[in-house]
């Protein structure tokens, strides 16, 4: 993408490093994927803190929100617009703008974009089916008053369209990025590790119930009796609001349930929030990665995209994510809930070498495009589109997959 002849300044409105949340280091890797595909790009960042929250953040944060309180929402809009900004990239997830009154939602997004003056794209990190009145209400309004609403995924385009009513021309797909991983030297870090004659299955990220680890940790002992060598790596720490809110209890009913089923030695904690290099080093080493999910209407799962994009052999409950993404033998779908039937896919992998390398490729092949470098060169497109007032251009037969145009950056 040729280099813009201004800068054009955008600012993301998110969580944000050194904040621990996936969405902290997904908006850290798009704005870096954006600036790479076009240096002429200025990113700036209005963070949402955490009640308590301190953190050193970086230059390009001009201004924080606090998480729980609306009006410093409509503050940041109001500070954006002194900052002589171009474009605002809001990432939405519900927990970042707003909170639940039972089924009822309170939207904290709506009082920022009634005073933000600029153009806005707002990515769904969540988007959620048969949703409730007040659930569709609040995305609605973040579609009307967005210049364009991305989903990171095909189905999530479709449902809102389909389910939500949103018009298709505002709703555009780029996928999730992941880093640009190769699918090498497996046994050298096993080496180093010390687990050089081990078969590694691994998840990664933060830690929670709703992961389902319990339902793997119980696969554990079936695929033993038949793969001896195996080890479960759990990679990563609790998830931060659930160790304010109960401490290590999660954690710990999975290491009574490793103790009572006799596994402590084929299951191991990795406990501390992970850097982007032991990310795609525990992933390299890992011989089969599962993400046995229990939300069945999960639309984004950013540690599968990191998966695929490392050309790993993946087991998945079939929630929303899953399903489109390991489609067209891509990996292998278990039943939720279901120790037996996750066992029963990842010993299919490992009786078969030849079957684990034709996913590993296909995997690498379908992950590759959905490179930082790839998603950047596609959301720098659309906000270079959105700033000249340009409605974006889709593929032949793919309503909502934007067409990345050079002359956009030009």
């Amino acid at each position: 993408m040729p280099r813009s002849k201004k800068k054009l300044r955008v600012a993301f409105v998110s969580s944000y490093p050194p904040r621990e949340c996936g969405i902290a280091t997904f908006t850290q890797d798009l704005a870096l994927g954006v600036c790479g595909a076009d240096p002429d790009i200025d990113v700036k960042v209005a963070a949402i803190n955490e009640s308590g929250g301190l953190h050193p953040y970086p230059t390009e944060v001009i201004a924080r929100i606090d998480q729980g309180t609306p009006d410093s929402y409509a503050d940041a809009a109001r500070a954006l617009n002194k900052s002589n900004i171009d474009i605002v990239s809001v990432q939405h997830e519900f927990g970042r703008f707003g909170v639940w009154h039972d089924y009822l939602r309170e939207d904290y997004l709506a009082p920022f974009l009634n005073e933000i003056e600029v153009p806005v794209v707002t990515t769904l990190h969540t988007i959620l089916p048969s949703p409730h009145p007040s659930v569709r209400a609040c995305i609605l309004n973040a579609i009307e008053k967005s210049a364009a609403t991305q989903a990171m995924a095909r189905t999530g385009a479709m449902i809102l369209t389909d389910e939500y009513g949103a018009p298709p021309n505002k709703i555009v797909y780029i996928p999730h990025g992941c880093p640009e991983i190769r699918p090498r030297g497996r046994r050298r870090l096993k080496k180093e590790l010390g687990v050089a004659d081990r078969t590694i299955i691994s998840t990664f990220g933060l830690v929670g119930p709703g992961k389902g680890l319990e339902y793997l940790v119980q696969a554990i002992p079936k695929i033993v009796e038949k793969h001896s060598s195996v080890l479960y790596l759990i990679v990563g720490q609790t998830h931060p609001d659930l160790l304010r809110q109960e401490g290590e209890s999660y954690r710990n009913r999975l290491q009574k349930l490793i103790d009572d089923l006799g596994m402590s030695g084929h299951v191991a904690f990795i406990n501390h929030y992970l850097t982007k290099k032991e990310i795609a080093d525990y992933l390299l080493l890992s011989d089969i990665y599962v993400t046995p999910y229990l939300d069945r209407n999960q639309i984004m799962s950013g540690t599968l995209t990191y998966a695929l994009g490392a050309g790993k052999a993946v087991v998945s409950t079939p929630y929303v994510h899953a399903t489109e993404a390991l489609a067209e033998h891509r990996g292998i779908l278990a039943e939720f809930r279901s120790a037996d039937s996750l066992a029963n896919a990842i010993n299919l992998i490992l009786d078969s070498p030849d079957e684990k390398e034709k996913l590993e490729k296909a995997a690498y092949a379908y992950g590759k495009q959905m490179s930082w470098p790839n998603v950047g060169r596609d959301f720098a497109t659309l906000l270079h589109r959105v700033v000249a007032g340009k409605p974006p251009t889709y593929e032949d037969g793919d309503q909502h997959r934007l067409v990345r145009d050079d002359e956009d950056a030009a």
